[in-house]
């Protein structure tokens, strides 16, 4: 049992991992964060980042779960599911033990050491909805739908710069600078912070926007299918970003498509979606938050890229 925040990470990091087959975690997605951020910190990572890693949903977010679910293709219509289904289906996938790679994704701070990323990272309204709704955890799930009535009344725009590696180029240019890490895979991808981008990179000249989510797996939580073209190891970082001038009818439009993965097929001309392998985001805006896999994290410039395969998952 988890007793205090990082408790997980902090017995991942020391603990003997030859005394079990797999680590089950049964809990929201804030957990399964520690945990991986716990296994990448030790020294023999490479080997510990293998261990085969499970999850029953427990938590107020879900989105790993609802994706597993999802990915099985048990369910053939994209309605969203039932917080008892998502349990007994991924308890049933858990009981079949089979094992696939997994996407991580390794995300760079100004001053905070480097963090690993499973499901999402968010700025504006996704990260403020997420942050802000934790004050209705009491009514599970439907905090979040809760929470994006609440800021949809008093939308905010952040101004920023974005820029990204679209999925077709590699980024070689950029590999040579980066020295190999004492722990976790190199950021190969990614120049130093404070170095500027090469031409490979695309930069949005857009610098207001709504939010910006970029994420890894289907759902970003039980009802809410972000990305629904994407799969557990096809190396992408699905981004998407929503341009300043968005009506709220029309946010809470999309937010509804996005329930059955239909938003991308909406045609608004707010919303942006882009496949790609690495991002930079700088935000100018003097005041507010990011969150990786719904965690709050350094308010700041960052950057990401995601490493294939990079951790095991138990998917039935």
């Amino acid at each position: 049992f988890a007793e205090h925040q990082n408790h997980a990470r902090e017995l991942l990091r020391e603990v003997d991992l030859s005394r079990w087959d797999a680590v089950v975690i049964m809990s929201g997605d804030g957990l399964l964060f520690e945990v991986i951020n716990g296994l990448l910190e030790r020294a023999d990572w490479e080997t510990a980042i293998r261990t085969p890693l499970g999850i029953l949903p427990g938590g107020s977010g879900n989105g790993l779960a609802a994706s597993i679910h999802h990915y099985s293709g048990y369910r053939l219509w994209a309605a969203p599911v039932g917080s008892e289904e998502l349990l007994l289906s991924c308890g049933f996938l858990l009981c079949r033990g089979l094992v696939s790679p997994m996407d991580l994704v390794s995300v760079q701070l100004t001053s905070s050491p480097r963090l690993f990323s499973f499901l999402s990272l968010a700025w504006g309204f996704v990260a403020d909805v997420d942050i802000e709704s934790e004050r209705y955890r009491h009514l599970g799930a439907a905090r979040f739908t809760f929470g994006t009535l609440v800021r949809l009344a008093s939308l905010r725009v952040y101004k920023g710069r974005l820029a990204y590696l679209p999925e077709a180029r590699t980024g070689s240019r950029t590999s040579r600078l980066v020295p190999r890490s004492a722990t976790g895979p190199p950021d190969s991808l990614l120049p130093p912070l404070d170095q500027p981008l090469s031409p490979d990179w695309a930069v949005v000249p857009d610098e207001d926007f709504v939010l910006v989510l970029a994420i890894y797996q289907s759902h970003l939580a039980e009802d809410l299918m972000a990305a629904p073209g994407s799969k557990l190891e096809d190396g992408v970082i699905h981004l998407l970003y929503v341009r300043a001038g968005i009506s709220r009818a029309a946010l809470l439009r999309l937010f509804l498509l996005m329930q059955k993965g239909a938003h991308l097929a909406a045609n608004c001309p707010h919303l942006v979606y882009r496949k790609v392998r690495a991002l930079r985001l700088e935000p100018l805006s003097p005041k507010g938050v990011l969150t990786v896999d719904g965690e709050l994290v350094e308010y700041g410039p960052l950057q990401a890229q995601v490493h294939r395969g990079l951790a095991s998952l138990i998917t039935g």
